[in-house]
């Protein structure tokens, strides 16, 4: 049984649209739990001083972002890896970093069709874009 797979991917979620050859449907969201806007305490000094070395919280916080957004990645390509074809759409630049992602990983690389720009828009639209995107390539 064919199953394709259209992922709406965006920093805040990810919603997976899974589709069979009978023309059936499944959702799936995805939260990404990646913290945009993290107030730490002790936010108010440009370095922190642990004995002689001096910590940038800037650094912290880009690695905690980055770990994040690692994690959610990672589930999702767990998602995917057992389809046949996978098209990205979303408004944001994390569908560009989830391509590398999919590019960087062997068992999925060969199965991305396509990435494109998409708006924020709602979950029936989302659903009948990836089985439209389908009927077109077939």
């Amino acid at each position: 049984m064919k199953q394709n797979i259209g992922i709406w991917i965006d920093t805040k979620q990810a919603v997976i649209i899974k589709l069979s050859n009978n023309d059936h449907h499944s959702i799936k969201k995805i939260e990404s739990n990646i913290v945009m806007r993290e107030r730490v305490e002790g936010d108010s000094k440009k370095f922190g001083r642990f004995g002689n070395q001096y910590l940038t919280y800037e650094k912290n916080r880009l690695n905690r972002r980055t770990e994040q957004t690692n994690q959610f990645l990672k589930n999702l390509i767990k998602e995917v890896e057992m389809s046949d074809s996978i098209v990205l759409f979303g408004p944001a630049k994390m569908k560009k970093i989830f391509e590398k992602a999919i590019k960087s990983n062997m068992q999925v690389a060969d199965k991305l069709v396509g990435v494109f720009n998409s708006e924020l828009i709602t979950e029936n639209q989302m659903v009948a874009w990836v089985k439209d995107f389908y009927k077109k390539r077939n």
